[in-house]
Formats: structure tokens, C-alpha cells, sequence
């Protein structure tokens, strides 16, 4: 299955590297930093960092925001709000939310590879309003029901 997922680089962004895949097969596409000026990110700091894309999706498709894993094992750089959704109806720049959950001051630059973007399919989905739910074994368990481990 393949979809086309149309970019838009940002006026101004025109040095900025497009997203793209590191390896064959990898599910995500690298983004960029499309900061004017390095970002210093002291431990517990948190902000927003773009990335001088926009796209547009087709109905269907969302673009998740996840973490590079090795910012977030080196560095202990990782996402808030992990993944970040990307509806299909957004136009808008493309900016990623970052922690800095290390140990030291962390420095981000000019395209410097900050997130990945994965593409899932959204299925459609009908909430049907209901007086009972079905029954399973579980029930309402909730966080810590099927074991303590």
C-alpha cells in the first residue's frame, strides 16, 4: 500500500534537509532542526524546535512525532507528548517538542537531526453510545490488573 504525502519547505528553510528514511527499511523519517540560532536545552528544559516543513496527507493517514533513540540513549533528549499526532488537516509548520531529560546542557543545531516522523493509517471509527458494556474477565482492571511485574 502506498500513499503520497505531499512537503513544503518553509521560506527561509531552503539549507534545511528533508525528511528522509536512514535506512531501507526504516519505518521513520528523520526531521531536521530549522532553529535560526543553536538551542542550549539545560537538563529538565523543555521546547519547541522546527522543523521548516509543512505537509499535507491524505484522509486516512496521521504523521506521528516520535524520538530519535539515540538522543534519547546518549543524551537523554526525547519527545513530550510522545508521539505527537499530525492530523491529516494540518497545514501549519511542523514543530517538535523537546526534553532534555540528561544529565548536561544539550546543544541543538541548524539541521541537526532532532525526531523522526512515522505514518500510521487511521481507521475510521463509529462511537455507538451503549446503557452496558460486554462482559470479559478482566472487567474495569486497570494498571497493575494482569500482574506486578
Amino acid at each position: 500500500m502506498s500513499f503520497e504525502v505531499q512537503i513544503n519547505r518553509l521560506a527561509g528553510n531552503e539549507d534545511i534537509e528533508l525528511p528522509r528514511k536512514m535506512s531501507e527499511l526504516a519505518s521513520g523519517f528523520d526531521l531536521y532542526a530549522a532553529v535560526t540560532e543553536d538551542v542550549v536545552l539545560s537538563p529538565g528544559q523543555r521546547t519547541l524546535i522546527p522543523t521548516g516543513i509543512a505537509i499535507a496527507m491524505p484522509g486516512g493517514l496521521e504523521a506521528q512525532i516520535r524520538p530519535r533513540s539515540g538522543l534519547a540513549f546518549k543524551h537523554g533528549i526525547t519527545c513530550l507528548n510522545t508521539p505527537g499526532t499530525i492530523d491529516a488537516d494540518y497545514r501549519g509548520e511542523i514543530k517538535v517538542l523537546l526534553i532534555n531529560l540528561g544529565q548536561e546542557p544539550f546543544k541543538i543545531t541548524r539541521n541537526e537531526r532532532i525526531a523522526q516522523m512515522v505514518f500510521q493509517i487511521v481507521p475510521e471509527v463509529k462511537l455507538i453510545q451503549v446503557d452496558e458494556l460486554s462482559e470479559t474477565i478482566r472487567g474495569a482492571g486497570g494498571f497493575g490488573h494482569t500482574g506486578t511485574k
